[in-house]
């Protein structure tokens, strides 16, 4: 591996091809998380479709896809030397998992090869290499603000359940720092193996403290699912205590399969595709006429959105002669006031996003449960990162 490793450092920064700008693409495209995959693999193939017209002329776009089964960083750092070494890409992008996104970053700055994550939810993803940004978001931006927001509704005692990876530790930690700085209690943690199937017996104890409220983190896809129909089978969701957590527990690709199981739940989630934002309602009829009247876009489709027009805004800058640490100056100052998710813009010295996140309540509309917008918090950096900063 290290030869390998001295194998990218040494290849010379982007070889050229006339006229075409090669963009590698680590996504997961199958096993039990393709669902996931395909919402990014679906953002940024609208995208491209509707703006090759603003690229230079003569100037293409080429999208190299590489497949990486699922959290397997083993497999994207694999991945990723192939794209770079054999491919000479001069873009990275992808990054659905935090452990794949974490082994690429490495390379990325061993070969400066700039990387836009578009899922990792990490915090310290974009620490691991000066050639990444991220467009998607972290958990520390989904869940540290509702610590207040649970105190603030008389939610007074808490229990923490995660999917036993990097985002889960991440949330846990955000949401158990905020909550008990603004007075509240955790009375209990538990973290679930990512490939758990029966949840039930971690979910009894839930039940039998008899918190307040369960903090509860599932990346999203049919696990996500699975555990909220859990926590409506033991009974959970139908007493008091109160289901709150980052909106990948209620992702709405997810949402028709759960049916009436989520109802109820409250999480803080930077997009809703039932958002009545005039760039969001016309982001949803672009998706619709391109992929179906029942196709619905998620949070990690918008996130791909938006890593693709930064891409592209870079190449727009460049005239299609794409210099890496001019590329990374571009990328860390980028912005976009007006996202399907509201103004976000990329913060310089940290190269994470700045973005409003939103509480969101699961609710019946028109017989079909729904992720509705009800409070707002603005531009919200990251805020693990503005914690180390003080």
């Amino acid at each position: 591996m290290a030869a390998a490793a001295l194998a990218v450092a040494a290849v010379p920064p982007q070889a050229a091809w006339a006229g075409i700008v090669k963009v590698g693409v680590i996504l997961t495209y199958s096993g039990s998380d393709a669902a996931l995959g395909e919402q990014i693999e679906r953002g940024i193939n609208l995208y491209t479709k509707l703006h090759n017209a603003r690229l230079p002329a003569g100037t293409t776009i080429e999208l190299i896809r590489r497949d990486d089964t699922g959290p397997n960083p083993d497999v994207a750092k694999r991945l990723a030397q192939e794209l770079i070494l054999r491919e000479q890409v001069q873009f990275l992008t992808g990054g659905q998992w935090t452990p794949n996104a974490t082994a690429v970053a490495a390379l990325s700055k061993e070969a400066k090869v700039p990387f836009v994550v578009m899922g990792a939810g990490g915090s310290a993803v974009t620490e691991q290499s000066p050639y990444v940004i991220r467009t998607g978001w972290t958990l520390w931006q989904t869940s540290y603000p509702l610590g207040p927001w649970a105190v603030g509704q008389g939610l007074k005692r808490a229990y923490t359940v995660v999917n036993d990876f990097t985002p889960g530790h991440d949330g846990e930690t955000a949401f158990t720092k905020s909550f008990t700085e603004n007075g509240g209690e955790i009375v209990g943690a538990v973290r679930i193996p990512l490939k758990t199937v029966d949840y039930l017996p971690y979910l009894q104890k839930i039940k039998d403290a008899n918190p307040d409220t369960v903090y509860l983190f599932a990346p999203g896809g049919p696990r996500a699912t699975t555990i909220m129909k859990a926590f409506n089978d033991i009974g959970i969701t139908k007493s008091s205590i109160r289901v709150i957590g980052p909106g990948d527990t209620t992702s709405d690709e997810e949402l028709p399969n759960m049916g009436k199981s989520a109802l109820g739940v409250t999480t803080l989630l930077q997009y809703s595709p039932s958002a009545t934002r005039p760039a969001n309602q016309a982001f949803i009829a672009a998706w619709k006429k391109e992929f179906g009247e029942n196709a619905v876009p998620t949070s990690l489709a918008v996130a791909a959105w938006d890593g693709m027009a930064a891409i592209y805004d870079a190449v727009i800058a460049q005239k299609g002669k794409i210099e890496p640490d001019r590329t990374m100056e571009l990328l860390s100052h980028w912005s976009n006031p007006d996202s399907p998710r509201g103004p976000i813009r990329i913060d310089p010295e940290t190269r994470d996003i700045v973005q409003n996140v939103y509480l969101r309540r699961v609710e019946e509309v028109a017989g079909t449960p729904v992720n509705v917008e009800f409070q707002t918090i603005e531009q919200v950096p990251d805020p693990w990162k503005a914690l180390k900063r003080k």
